[in-house]
């Protein structure tokens, strides 16, 4: 056990945020998400809330102040409905973490899937939540 590390992120986990550098994306994938049809980096956060894990990995990551959104979910497929509390959970999750929150974009769910077969790594949680799914971009990590 590391002292500072949020119990919800397991030893894989941490593995996989260490090796990411400045740019990587990692999804963090709801239930239902088609993970392993995508990737071959697949890891899994069984009954582990996609807010928990942002709670726990944002004071470990730095998001990319490169771009104009590092943060990127789902729109809804036309016709469905998207429960508005799903991204408020999570930017509070970030908020409470670090004192900030990055910009979040929503893109269609096929140009998802596309930039979740890019990414580094994805995450398949406990999640539950319709259009529960969210990217994170890596950003560059601060000379301490």
């Amino acid at each position: 056990m590391l002292k500072g590390i949020h119990p919800a992120i397991s030893p894989g986990l941490l593995k996989i945020l260490a090796e990411m550098g400045h740019g990587d994306e990692l999804v963090l994938a709801d239930a239902h998400f088609p993970a392993h049809s995508l990737h071959q980096n697949v890891v899994r956060a069984d009954g582990i809330s996609v807010e928990t894990l942002l709670a726990g990995i944002s004071p470990l990551f730095e998001f990319d102040t490169y771009v104009e959104a590092p943060l990127v979910m789902m729109q809804a497929v036309q016709g469905d409905m998207l429960d508005p509390e799903v991204e408020k959970r999570y930017l509070n999750a970030i908020q409470s973490a670090v004192g900030f929150v990055p910009n979040l974009t929503c893109i269609d769910r096929f140009d998802f899937y596309q930039r979740a077969k890019q990414a580094y790594a994805i995450v398949i949680t406990g999640e539950t939540a319709k259009y529960g799914n969210i990217i994170i971009k890596k950003g560059v990590t601060p000379v301490l």
